[in-house]
């Protein structure tokens, strides 16, 4: 810890004071199993803290190494981490399997990645920094389930116990013998480091003579089969063909695995993370690789331009213009930061940004027209005319000229939207308004959208615009 002295010093000069004291007592005080893998809302929930902040929190003590970051490809049915990358770069692959769920999954970053921190072992040493030295059920807990599962802090063994029959610890080149008794049930054997798995289906009349059921765990074998046998005794022979020490687990497919695996809590995805404005700051280039397509099913675009910008500079002059166009970015960044969101870029003067949901892009839309109208007022004049369009959609996260971008149609309509306004007008498209959460500030601001069915220029078919008065 004497080396987390200096480095928490330095994180009070960027991160807010009860952030830091938060994230100095769990450093100091968590127990292990607390400082691998941090969900970063979890903690915010359990110490009272904003989560936009803590998020920002977590992200500058990961700068200054007091964190590592690791970007974790999610099994959307089990909750299991299929894959744990320390940068989203390493996320190549077309499809991720899961043998407990028999399934494979095409990769996005809404839920599907999630990112976590785990303290660095120069600042403290835990059980995580040595994966395959923890006891089975805390490899399950700390390295298998992703942060998403609510797994319980106090009775944890005996939860698990009620699911697993038999856990074996199997050194790497090994073999060994499982013996059991098998009821009549549904049973799994499962192996959490190759992410193997049988299938097995026990039923039909007991039986006293012993079968056999061979497994050989290597990375290649995912599942196979559903095998069937009979309740009674069984001899598993299993084999360990890896560099490493694996975890044959005999399992029930029972109430018990499943209430387990239903208790979920929100977690930080990739894609909140990519519209998370400081982590743009802090690692800008350094988060997707030029050839990365990586896809979001629901991203939410905020495109403004000022009207009459060319007349402005006319009218003030050049410098006048400049500075008065800085301040409105300005004012507009600070609006995009608080209401959780990132600007991708500046367009002359026109702002592209985005947000995780539909609600906060509204939120910031109408925060950007009231500063505007109070700036002008200010001014004397009207001279910042801003007009916003809002869409939300699947999209796909690119890099592009040396900078995390978004592609798609999606982007397109948000940015033809926004060219449909004028003076001081808000355009949001039916996806947005149909998110509850948009739709409630906009009853609570006394606001009532009015629909116009549009045609766009390069799209198909007429869209549904509300102009937000």
């Amino acid at each position: 810890m004497s080396e987390a002295q200096p480095l928490f010093a330095t994180l009070r000069q960027s991160a807010k004071p009860d952030i830091v004291d938060a994230l100095e007592r769990l450093v100091h005080d968590a127990p292990d199993r607390k400082l691998g893998r941090v969900n970063a809302l979890a903690f915010a929930a359990s110490e009272g803290l904003d989560e936009e902040q803590a998020i920002n929190g977590f992200l500058h003590a990961s700068r200054l190494g007091l964190f590592e970051m690791s970007w974790n490809i999610l099994c959307p049915g089990c909750g299991g981490v299929l894959d744990a990358n320390t940068s989203l770069k390493t996320v190549q692959n077309d499809v991720y399997h899961c043998a407990l769920c028999a399934a494979g999954y095409e990769p996005t970053l809404d839920e599907m990645v999630e990112v976590t921190f785990t303290v660095n072992p120069r600042v403290r040493h835990i059980e995580a920094h040595n994966p395959h030295e923890l006891p089975p059920l805390e490899y399950f807990r700390q390295i298998y389930w992703g942060s998403g599962i609510d797994l319980p802090d106090e009775n944890y063994q005996a939860k698990v116990e009620e699911f697993v029959l038999e856990v074996l610890e199997l050194p790497a080149g090994e073999k060994a013998v499982i013996s059991l008794q098998l009821p009549e049930a549904f049973v799994i054997v499962f192996e959490p480091v190759t992410h193997a798995a049988q299938f097995v289906d026990v039923k039909g009349e007991p039986t006293k003579e012993r079968q056999t059921l061979s497994l050989v765990f290597d990375r290649g074998f995912r599942h196979s089969d559903t095998l069937q046998l009979r309740p009674g005794p069984v001899r598993i022979q299993v084999e360990n063909h890896t560099d490493v020490r694996t975890l044959p687990s005999v399992c029930l497919a029972n109430d018990a695995l499943h209430d387990m695996l239903g208790r979920r809590r929100p977690f930080l995805t990739a894609k909140r993370l990519l519209s998370n404005q400081t982590f743009r700051d802090i690692y800008r280039t350094d988060t997707i690789d030029v050839d990365q397509r990586l896809k979001i099913t629901s991203l939410t675009f905020l495109f403004t331009d000022l009207r009459g910008s060319t007349e402005l500079y006319e009218r003030v002059g050049d410098l006048a213009a400049f500075d008065l166009v800085k301040t409105h970015f300005s004012i507009l960044h600070e609006i995009v930061r608080a209401e959780a969101g990132a600007v991708v870029k500046t367009i002359g003067d026109a702002v592209m940004a985005t947000f995780p949901t539909p609600d906060r892009a509204v939120a910031a839309a109408m925060r950007m027209r009231e500063a505007m109208r109070r700036l002008n007022e200010e001014r004397g004049g009207e001279d910042l005319l801003l007009k916003i369009g809002i869409h939300e959609g699947p999209c796909i996260a690119v890099s592009l000229n040396e900078r995390q971008d978004y592609f798609g149609q999606t982007v397109n309509i948000a940015s033809r939207v926004q060219h449909l306004a004028t003076s001081r007008e808000i355009f949001a498209t039916g996806s947005v308004l149909e998110d509850p959460r948009a739709f409630h500030i906009l009853t609570e601001a006394g606001v009532t959208p009015t629909s116009h069915n549009v045609a766009l220029r390069g799209i198909t078919d007429q869209i549904n615009i509300f102009l937000i008065p």
